[in-house]
């Protein structure tokens, strides 16, 4: 029965599936060039011109506070519909629809807290893996937009401020080179 089961766009981000139900998805589209936006939290990679829309562009990885991608590699875009209008989730690669039994849904545990629980609606517990199921809403809620901030790695800790280091390397912010 139709009652019993829900369908999902499912896409990887590094070695995590997840999913946000069919019904929000306005298309998946390949890479699309980005604007970037000044000031806007880290996990706003840009804005897209789809089609004559304007659409922001949020970073999943970062969102996740996941390592970003290797360098070269090009994000695909799953194009959601919120009451804020679409947005683009970057992910690695786009999965399939999956047609799942509420039955094996769980919701996240109460250890599960701040922006995970924001971002997380629950689980589905699959034969051979856990398939994260996204709550399209509150991944993009303007309170939930920033990422975690990222320790700075060896380099950006001995930079210390703006400019070169001692080591005669340039300081970084959040994995970006200070200009």
């Amino acid at each position: 029965m139709a009652d019993e089961h829900q369908q999902f766009c499912t896409f990887s981000v590094d070695s995590y599936t997840f999913a946000v139900e069919v019904r929000k998805v306005q298309e998946v589209l390949r890479f699309q060039q980005m604007t970037r936006v000044p000031l806007a939290p880290g996990v706003v990679r840009g804005l897209i011109n789809l089609r004559g829309q304007i659409v922001t562009a949020i970073d999943l990885r970062r969102r996740l506070g996941l390592a970003d991608a290797p360098a070269g590699t090009l994000p695909m875009n799953v194009i959601l519909r919120t009451d804020q209008g679409a947005v683009s989730l970057l992910v690695d690669k786009i999965g399939d629809v999956r047609e799942v039994s509420r039955d094996l849904f769980e919701p996240p545990p109460d250890t599960l807290r701040d922006l995970a629980r924001d971002a997380i609606r629950g689980v589905y517990k699959l034969p051979d893996r856990l398939l994260i199921v996204l709550d399209a809403e509150g991944i993009i809620a303007s309170t939930a937009m920033r990422a975690p901030t990222p320790a700075p790695t060896r380099v950006e800790a001995k930079a210390g401020r703006s400019g070169a280091g001692a080591d005669g390397m340039d300081s970084k912010v959040n994995g970006r080179a200070l200009a």
